[in-house]
């Protein structure tokens, strides 16, 4: 191993103290993945990355959160699913399943399954929140990514406007995964 000089420590120190402040974890479970540019990174309790998705115009921003709950954790995909689906209402009301589209899929190796989910979001602040506060006109972009010892879940929810607006970069960063080396 060749000894590092102090300015080559130093401008490494800096490099690695601005990647951990950056909080833009961009692995979990075995996977990497390409952040979108011009998406903030925004730590968040309980996710393995959380993005700020820039606002449409005319609308307001929205997140992608990224979950990564360990091995053997995290449930099946069809658990995941309906759960995501239950998450909305059709617009006029009544339950969402029938708006739901689904995608199987095999990204660089990884099974993958993408959702796409328009209607009214039944958002809570918290997991066990006792009310959720209906979000009309809102939009559900999400992929589950079968890591190596468990699922990785990517969960974009939007106003619709600004989904549509960053469905290709969602569709770009879900296209990166790759397993880790």
């Amino acid at each position: 191993m060749v000894p590092m000089s102090v300015r080559s420590y130093t401008v490494f120190l800096l490099a690695l103290t601005a990647l951990v402040a950056s909080g833009r974890a961009e692995s979990a479970g075995g996977l990497d993945w390409t952040a979108p540019s011009g998406w903030e990174s925004q730590a968040r309790p309980m996710r393995v990355a959380n993005y700020v998705v820039p606002a449409a115009a005319g609308a307001e921003a929205g997140e992608l959160a990224v979950y990564y709950f360990g091995p053997g954790q995290g449930g099946s995909v069809e658990m995941n699913v309906k759960r995501w689906v239950g998450q909305f209402r059709a617009p006029g009301g009544g339950p969402a399943d029938g708006l739901v589209q689904r995608e199987d899929k095999t990204v660089n190796g990884i099974s993958v399954t993408v959702i796409d989910l328009a209607g009214t979001y039944l958002f809570k602040p918290f997991p066990m929140a006792p009310k959720a506060q209906e979000k009309p006109g809102y939009r559900m972009l999400a992929a589950i990514a079968q890591g190596v010892d468990a699922p990785v879940f990517f969960k974009l929810t939007a106003p619709e406007k600004t989904a549509a607006a960053a469905e290709a970069k969602f569709k770009a960063l879900i296209g990166s995964l790759k397993k880790s080396p």
